[in-house]
């Protein structure tokens, strides 16, 4: 299958002097996500809003908390913070395989990243992602039943920007860059999706090529779970993906795309070096909610389905 064209030359490239700013904003940005402030604004305001909660329940789903961050800068004392109402529901996550979950909110939305129609779902999502790397993380023929079909590229060139609502659920992205075959770069050719339901943020990274800068960051917000790809061959290599894991600062980091002998077991004994509890689910469905993210940041195994 060939290719999706690359996008145009107004797009940036990411240099050694990129990756050295970005190993400083990882400081900066670890420093100021340690949401000591958060946890605290939202028991109080929780605990204002509890007697109202049937009534605000019935008005719409929560808003996840990387909302506070993905709208602009940081946060700072001077500026106003709106949190909504913390629900207690259950997102669904289910390892389908390579790169390939499905993320079940709870009225029922179906979503399937990295869509390729070889790695599928049970079911048929409701909406799909895509990336453009190769014909493992997309589809040109997706299922036409599938109501909202998300390329994280630009076939005809330039950026794809999304902020869709479906149901209870936010989706967008920030496009990142790749490499071709050729070693070139393909500028726009990745999307990092971010998932928001449930007062939870899930990003699945996709098939990203280069660190994060401080705009991506801030562009991400608080991110709780990420989806990260482990190969160590064809996206990050494994100081790298640890450079940006550190920098976006999760609470479960689940890994992916570990195609390459070993290298899921390569990362997850750096990632316990680094000071991350390791747990192994015997089952590919992991359902997590605000009230049960470990309180260490932890690297959950899952099998594939």
């Amino acid at each position: 299958m060939a290719l999706p064209p690359s996008s145009p030359a107004s797009a940036r490239d990411f240099s050694p002097a990129d990756a050295h700013d970005a190993r400083k904003d990882v400081a900066c940005r670890h420093r100021r996500s340690e949401r000591s402030a958060l946890p605290c604004l939202r028991a109080f305001l929780l605990s204002l809003a509890v007697p109202l909660g049937l009534a605000i329940a019935s008005a719409g789903s929560a808003l996840a908390s990387c909302q506070l961050l993905a709208g602009g800068g940081w946060i700072t004392e001077e500026e106003p913070v709106h949190l909504a109402v913390l629900e207690r529901d259950q997102v669904g996550i289910t390892y389908v395989g390579h790169a390939t979950f499905e993320i079940e909110t709870p009225m029922g939305v179906r979503i399937a990243t990295d869509y390729n129609n070889i790695h599928q779902p049970e079911r048929l999502p409701r909406v799909v992602t895509m990336n453009g790397a190769h014909s493992t993380h997309f589809t040109l023929a997706p299922d036409p039943g599938i109501e909202h079909v998300l390329f994280g590229w630009n076939p005809d060139g330039g950026p794809m920007d999304h902020d869709l609502t479906v149901g209870d659920v936010r989706i967008r992205n920030l496009q990142t860059n790749i490499r071709g075959w050729d070693g070139e770069t393909r500028r726009l050719g990745n999307s990092i999706f971010v998932f928001e339901v449930a007062d939870l943020c899930i990003a699945h990274l996709g098939h990203l090529h280069h660190r994060l800068t401080q705009d991506d960051l801030a562009r991400l917000g608080t991110i709780d779970i990420v989806f990260a790809p482990v190969d160590n061959a064809s996206t990050l290599r494994l100081d790298s993906l640890v450079e940006v894991i550190k920098a976006v600062s999760p609470r479960i980091v689940i890994p992916m795309h570990a195609y390459t002998y070993g290298s899921r077991e390569s990362f997850v004994a750096r990632m316990a070096s680094e000071g991350f509890r390791v747990e192994t689910s015997q089952t590919p469905l992991h359902v997590v909610s605000r009230a049960t993210l470990p309180a260490g940041q932890t690297v959950l195994v899952l099998p594939e389905r």
